[in-house]
């Protein structure tokens, strides 16, 4: 299972402090990239940031509404062809 971060996102900024491997990572001005992703490869399914985010953002793969599938890749992408790649 892999957690997914939307496009509810703002920023708050509060799952980066609970996510204990350090998989959660965003690119400050690049508007190709606005908000907070999760390293898929790195997230080890705890959920801490899920039940952290205050605007409801996050979700588990299997809970992720239809409307949001896009993110699973795009968190994906953000470390593998992004800028989050340089951070691997």
């Amino acid at each position: 299972m892999a957690y997914a971060i939307t496009s509810l996102c703002e920023r708050a900024g509060l799952c980066v402090d609970v996510c204990p491997t350090d998989s959660i990572h965003f690119v400050d001005g690049d508007d190709d990239w606005p908000i907070y992703y999760i390293n898929p490869d790195t997230c080890i399914d705890c959920g801490a940031c899920a039940a952290e985010c205050p605007n409801e953002a996050i979700f588990a793969d299997m809970d992720l509404p239809s409307e949001y599938e896009s993110f699973l890749d795009k968190n994906a992408e953000f470390f593998t062809k992004g800028p989050g790649a340089d951070l691997v």
